[in-house]
């Protein structure tokens, strides 16, 4: 897995990059979470079991 990926940032409102925080594995999957560059906007993915930046509130 790359430790840089380039999504749509909810915060900044245009595509970012993101840096691979920190990574582990769990009973689920490998858990890795993300933050943004720019605005430490953060989340986390799970494999393909979780992904909070889909996250509504």
């Amino acid at each position: 897995m790359s430790e840089v990926l380039k999504l749509e940032c909810p915060v900044c409102e245009t595509e970012r990059e993101f840096f691979q925080a920190a990574s582990m594995n769990v009973h689920i999957g490998k858990k890795v979470k993300w933050h943004c560059w720019e605005c430490d906007y953060g989340f986390v993915r799970i494999d393909e079991t979780v992904d909070t930046s889909k996250a509504t509130a």
